[in-house]
Parts: structure tokens; C-alpha cells; sequence
């Protein structure tokens, strides 16, 4: 050391005091596998783009990214059978993350909806064939004007955008992260990672190529809104605590540290900095999970992002995020739960009734999904609300049900089509169940699974949130979500209604025959939606266990 300085070094820098050795960072690399094997497949996707030739590079990224997401999945059973779960939670990455049952839960969920997104992404037999050549949803050429000539040839040669599925990875992994953060610079670094692949994602749309982009475009700039609420909020909750640790800012908010720190002791009298700081950063969470009033994003984007892309964001993103929004307040502001929970009701009777009724205004399939998830999150919001285990257990089922009924379902919107491509309008499905008996019958099952129909996931779902909330002393909001589900069955039925009972029209929309991908969607859709609804003890259960943060 001290040659460094005698060499020009600064010693500011590079000398440490007497006694004092660097200290190598500890990281646990077997906890936090899931996360890197993700990330490790998505950056090798990046590598076989450059350097494969372009027609072997569809087969080659397919097979990688379900490898990947496979055995990041394994790893994650592997964890949580080795007790990383339940009795050896820790945190790992030196304070950075939380290796725990909740985060075990929900990033196998998360590896799960990615499977079947890759799945979906991977169909190539919907869209009519290109010059001989079989093409999928996404655009041959994004990179071109619309209608250019750069996408006619790139057309023309048959081109596929085969760089989605490392931009999936890439989403993933930042899911991944965003539950399991435990500093609020991890829970930011985690929303980009996964937020701009999203972005770039939702443009890619084959047809209707400017809807696409647009879409992109109003969700990258009110994105950005949110991950600057979200920092900002962090630096001011920084302010306060002086730490960026859950941790660290639980023991402040709680007073543990006030006495021992003569800084922290003149900013921890002013709540404004925790009050300020922590709304700005719950206002972010609750942008990503479609929550009134931070939804104006929702429907935009539902309708204009290529439907496979719709299916995996719907489903992941609200995952994540109410991942994060779960361990921010059950683990850094439960001192702050008499201010956060009258606010809470609020934003989750808003959020509830104005996705219910403004979803029976909707003549778009894909808009009316949209605020249909916008309604869900308003109920899993009722069971966070409750402020107990059971609350935290059943919004993990509640996640998991959802997920996989909505996949399932916008698999379905898929088949639909007409010379323009998918036959969106709520007009053109009708009569589909004496032209296709069998999908309307699929889908029919998911739109009772989102009203929460009894023997479906989704009535298994609410039950345990509402039983949840009531229990926590939130009975008036059960009460609330029980009339938003009652307005939310009309509009479900009414598509139900219109399927089976209206006459079909002569110039109706045909059902695309799908290969073996999207037919697995749909089928593990209805599979999870019957299993979680008739037998759901055992997965209550795994969530009850899960249903506790490490501190």
C-alpha cells in the first residue's frame, strides 16, 4: 500500500488505517441461483444472435430460453426443499436480498408464467406463411418505418425477430429480483432490468405495427414517472433513515437506532422525509401493478402490445410487483401501518370498483382484460391490506391462480382471427361458441375463473383475500370487493352470453388451428384453473407456509 502512494497514488484512495484489510464481498451464490442462471441464459441469447446464422436462430433461442427458465426452477424447488424457505431464510448478496418463502413462491411463479410465455412467443403457426416462410406475431424487421420497404424485404427473406426471447430473459430475471429485493437501489436496479425489455417488447407487434408503437410509447414515458417517483422517494427515505436497507429503515421508523446515532437523531424527527418518501415509493409499485389512479397506462397498452407479450406482462409483472409492494410494507413501514392502511382502502375500493364498472363500457376483448386485471388488483390489494400472514398467504395464491388463468386467456384471444389479423372486437365473438364449441368452452372457463365463480381458482382466490381482510379487521372492504365482483360477473357473462346464445355473423372471424405450443398454454391454463379451484388446500397450504418475510 504504501508503494502506491510513493508511486503518485491518492492516498485517500488507496491507504486504509492501521489494522483495517479490505474486505472481499461474500456473495451466496447457491441462494441467489435462480436469479443468475436467468440472467446467465439471457446474456448467451445475446451471444447466439450475434453469431448464428438467422434461420437457425428461432429453434436455438426457443430451446435455450426453456432450458434456462427450467432450471432456474429447479433451483428455486431445489432452495425451498432445502429449507431456504421456512427455517433457513436469510439474507444473501451482502444485505441485498432476501432468500425467503415469499420470494421463493413468487419467483417460482414467475419462472413458471415465463415457460408458458416463451411458449407463446414461440407459435409460428397462426399468422399466414410469409413467402413460404412461417412468420409469428412479432415484426420482421422493428427496426423499419411501418409498411417501409425495409420490412417488405425483410418480409420478403422471411425474417423472424428471433431477439425476443433473451429480451424475455432479461425481464425475467429483473422479476426475479424485484420481490426478493431488500435495499431500495436493488428494488430500482430490478424495476429497469425488467421494465425496458417490457417496453421494447409491447412495439414489436407484427400487425397493426403503429397501435404496437404507440403502446410502447405511452408505457416508456409513464414508466418513467414511476421509476422516478420511485427514486425519489428512495433518496428521501434515505434522508430519514441514512441507510437504503429495509432493515435499517424499519429499525429507524421503529426508533431502535434514533439514540445511538446524534444524526439520525435530528432527521428522524421529521416525518416529512418517511411520510414524502415512503408515498412516493408505494405510488411506484402501485404504477406496475395497475392500480387507480396509476392504471391510465393498462388498457393502452393491453390492446396494442403483440397479445403473447399481453399474456406474459399481465401476468409477471403483477407478480413482481406485488412482490415488492407486499415486503415494503410487511417489512420496512409496519411502524407506519395506521398512516399507509386508511390510504390503502382507499386506492383498493378506487381501484376495484372503477376497473368493474368501466370494464362494462369496453367493446375491445383486450381492453376489457385490462381493466379487468385492473379489478384484481384492487382485490389482492384487500388481502394486503389485512396486515397478517394470512393476508401475505393468500395474495401468493391469489397471484398464482391469476397468473395462469390469464395467460390462458389471452392465449385464447390469439386464436381469434379475421383478415386483419386478431378479431378483437367484442362484435366479431359472436356466435363463436357454434363455430368453435371448444375454445369458447376454454374460454368461458377463465372469464368464470376472473368472476370468481365457484369449483375455478378464481373463486378459491377471493375467498382467502376476502376471509384475509375480514379477519384484519377490514370487513367493510370485503363487503366492497364482494359488490366490484358481483359488477365484474355481468361484463363475463355478457361475453359468455354473446359466445353461445347470439347468432354468429357471416362475415365472423375463424379460428386459427394452433400448433402444440399455444394448445399447452391454454391446456395448463384450464388445468390450473380447475385443480386451484376444486382442490385448493394443498396450494393454500405451500403459500401459508411461504407467508413469512425474513427480517
Amino acid at each position: 500500500m504504501s508503494a502506491l502512494v510513493a508511486a503518485g497514488g491518492v492516498p485517500g484512495l488507496w491507504t486504509l488505517a492501521d489494522g483495517q484489510k479490505l474486505q472481499a464481498p461474500d456473495i451466496e451464490y447457491g441462494k441467489l441461483s435462480p436469479t443468475l442462471i436467468v440472467l446467465g441464459a439471457a446474456a448467451v441469447g445475446v451471444v447466439l444472435e450475434a453469431f448464428l446464422p438467422r434461420r437457425s436462430r428461432h429453434v436455438a433461442q426457443v430451446f435455450l430460453a426453456l432450458l434456462g427458465l427450467a432450471a432456474a426452477f429447479a433451483a428455486v424447488v431445489g432452495l425451498a426443499a432445502s429449507g431456504a424457505g421456512s427455517t433457513e431464510a436469510q439474507i444473501a448478496g451482502m444485505g441485498a436480498l432476501a432468500v425467503d418463502g415469499p420470494a421463493l413462491f413468487l419467483q417460482g411463479t414467475i419462472l413458471l408464467v415465463g415457460i408458458v410465455g416463451v411458449i407463446t412467443f414461440a407459435e409460428r403457426r397462426l399468422e399466414p406463411r410469409a413467402h413460404g416462410a412461417p412468420v409469428d406475431s412479432f415484426a420482421a424487421q422493428p427496426a423499419s418505418v411501418p409498411g417501409g420497404e425495409g420490412e417488405q424485404m425483410a418480409v420478403k427473406a422471411g425474417w423472424t425477430t428471433s431477439e425476443v426471447f433473451p429480451l424475455l430473459l432479461f425481464a425475467v430475471g429483473g422479476m426475479l429480483l424485484f420481490p426478493a429485493a431488500n435495499d431500495l437501489l436493488l428494488l430500482f436496479i430490478a424495476l429497469e432490468v425488467f421494465s425496458l425489455p417490457l417496453y421494447l417488447l409491447c412495439a414489436l407487434a407484427r400487425r397493426r405495427r403503429l397501435l404496437s408503437q404507440e403502446a410502447a410509447v405511452k408505457y416508456f414515458l409513464l414508466g418513467a414517472f414511476s421509476s422516478a417517483f420511485l427514486l425519489f422517494g428512495t433518496a428521501l427515505l434515505y434522508g430519514y433513515a441514512g441507510t437504503v436497507s429495509y432493515s435499517g429503515i424499519a429499525r429507524v421508523v421503529s426508533g431502535a437506532d434514533a439514540t445511538t446515532d446524534p444524526v439520525l437523531a435530528q432527521t428522524t424527527g421529521n416525518d416529512a422525509l418517511l411520510l414524502i418518501g415512503g408515498a412516493l415509493v408505494v405510488m411506484g409499485l402501485l404504477f406496475k401493478v395497475g392500480a387507480v389512479p396509476f392504471h391510465m397506462w393498462t388498457p393502452d397498452v393491453y390492446q396494442g402490445a403483440p397479445t403473447p407479450v399481453t399474456g406474459f406482462m399481465a401476468a409477471a409483472t403483477k407478480v413482481a410487483a406485488f412482490g415488492a409492494l407486499l415486503r415494503l410494507l410487511y417489512v420496512v413501514l409496519p411502524g407506519l401501518r395506521w398512516d399507509w392502511r386508511p390510504v390503502m382502502w382507499g386506492v383498493a375500493i378506487l381501484t376495484m370498483l372503477a376497473g368493474a364498472v368501466v370494464a362494462i363500457t369496453q367493446t375491445d376483448i383486450k381492453r376489457l382484460l385490462a381493466y379487468s386485471s385492473i379489478a384484481h388488483a384492487g382485490f389482492l390489494l384487500v388481502g394486503t391490506i389485512a396486515t397478517s400472514r394470512d393476508g401475505i398467504s393468500s395474495v401468493l395464491f391469489y397471484l398464482g391462480a391469476y397468473s395462469f388463468v390469464t395467460l390462458g386467456a389471452f392465449s385464447v384471444v390469439t386464436l381469434v382471427r379475421d383478415a386483419g389479423g386478431e378479431a378483437t372486437h367484442l362484435s366479431k365473438w359472436a356466435g363463436l361458441g357454434r363455430r368453435s364449441p371448444l375454445l369458447a368452452g376454454v374460454f368461458a372457463v377463465f372469464l368464470l375463473a376472473f368472476a370468481g365463480i365457484p369449483l375455478t381458482s378464481g373463486f378459491a382466490g377471493k375467498f382467502a383475500v376476502f376471509k384475509a381482510a375480514a379477519e384484519g379487521g377490514a370487513g367493510a372492504l370485503v363487503v366492497v370487493g364482494v359488490i366490484a365482483s358481483a359488477i365484474a360477473a355481468f361484463f363475463y357473462l355478457r361475453v359468455i352470453v354473446l359466445m353461445f346464445f347470439s347468432e354468429p355473423r357471416a362475415d365472423g372471424p375463424s379460428v386459427a388451428v394452433p400448433s402444440v405450443l399455444t394448445s399447452s398454454a391454454i391446456a395448463v391454463g384450464v388445468v390450473v384453473t380447475i385443480v386451484l379451484g376444486v382442490a385448493p388446500q394443498y396450494f393454500l397450504e405451500l403459500a401459508g407456509h411461504a407467508g413469512v418475510f425474513v427480517r
